[in-house]
């Protein structure tokens, strides 16, 4: 089953916002000539899909903090590593 988060990210009708980055001239020279060979049409795209990547990789990383530090918390206050992993495998 897909979180919340993930149903919304998935939508192609999304609201956007434009912003303005200062990227240095021969790293957006790089990603024009990447682009084309990752299957984009131009660069956007490919940046798009960088900042993508890194911000599921760090979300992964820190859900994962928080779930360890709640069960340690949960731990701490007793509840039994039996029942925690049976609360694991309820939620998937």
């Amino acid at each position: 089953m897909l979180n919340e988060r993930l149903k919304s990210r998935l939508k192609k009708d999304r609201p956007m916002t434009s912003i303005t980055l200062r990227i240095p001239v021969d790293v957006v020279d790089s990603m024009k000539a990447i682009a084309p060979q990752r299957g984009f049409s131009g660069y956007q795209a490919l940046l798009k899909l960088y900042l993508s990547e890194g911000l599921r990789r760090d979300e992964a990383v820190y859900k994962d903090r928080s779930q360890s530090k709640l069960i340690a918390a949960l731990i701490k206050l007793g509840v039994s590593e039996d029942l925690i992993e049976r609360a694991e495998k309820e939620i998937g």
